[in-house]
């Protein structure tokens, strides 16, 4: 399953033990929805979990912005119009996604009322990337810090922009659990948004922890199944 550039690796569902997930609407670019939301949001009806959503948005190719150049809000009599507009449909098509599935969340974080959001490079290139929770239509990214590199990451994407909302932080690879739960305090503010979850690869899966002070505030980001 999937596209080519980002064919299904056949990893396994989260732990038994897990409390939330975040799924995905995206498999690969934006315009690709990921195939498998459906059962994956009755697996998690099926278990009463807390669920939320992110999306990947990436940069229009020449097709999609001559399709939808006008399709939005923006003036897409400009260069810069037109590529909002493109976008502004990449959001609208996750929103598809997720009625079509049945997922209701309230953000989208590429991960309120909707996604979450990915800024990264393609694959090959090894830039790195930056989430957290745009609030509507259409998403914004958040940055986060690279886990091997103190500098921020996806600044080749979106420069220096600070939206101040709360974000993901990444673990060490060296202390999986205990590096993510580190990344959550000031010194790795995510370019003035708080972290609410901090995220670690382990037993070939994403795993994520909440934030200090993030437990009672989790409608805010999950839906209740």
């Amino acid at each position: 399953m999937g596209i080519p550039e980002r064919r299904t690796l056949g990893r396994p569902m989260p732990l038994s033990e897990a409390e939330f997930v975040i799924l995905g609407l995206t498999n690969g670019p934006g315009f690709t929805a990921n195939p498998c939301l459906a059962d994956q949001v009755a697996w998690v009806r099926e278990r009463h979990l807390l669920a939320s959503a992110y999306a990947v948005v990436s940069l229009p190719d020449a097709a999609a912005v001559a399709r939808h150049r006008t399709d939005g809000p923006y003036d897409g009599a400009t260069r810069l119009g037109a590529l909002a507009n493109a976008g502004y449909q990449q959001a609208l098509a996750n929103v598809v996604t997720m009625r079509k599935a049945g997922l209701t969340t309230p953000v989208v974080c590429r991960r309120r009322a909707g996604p979450r959001l990915r800024v990264e490079r393609r694959p090959g290139d090894q830039r790195g990337r930056r989430r957290g929770c745009g609030p509507g239509l259409p998403l914004r990214g958040l940055p986060r810090r690279d886990p091997l590199d103190p500098s921020p990451v996806g600044g080749g994407v979106v420069g220096d922009l600070a939206l101040g909302l709360p974000g993901v932080a990444g673990g060490r690879a060296d202390l999986p659990r205990r590096g993510a739960g580190r990344r959550c305090g000031d010194d790795w503010s995510i370019q003035g948004g708080t972290a609410v979850l901090g995220q670690w690869v382990e037993t070939e899966r994403d795993q994520d922890l909440t934030c200090p002070g993030t437990s009672a505030q989790l409608g805010r980001w999950f839906q209740q199944y």
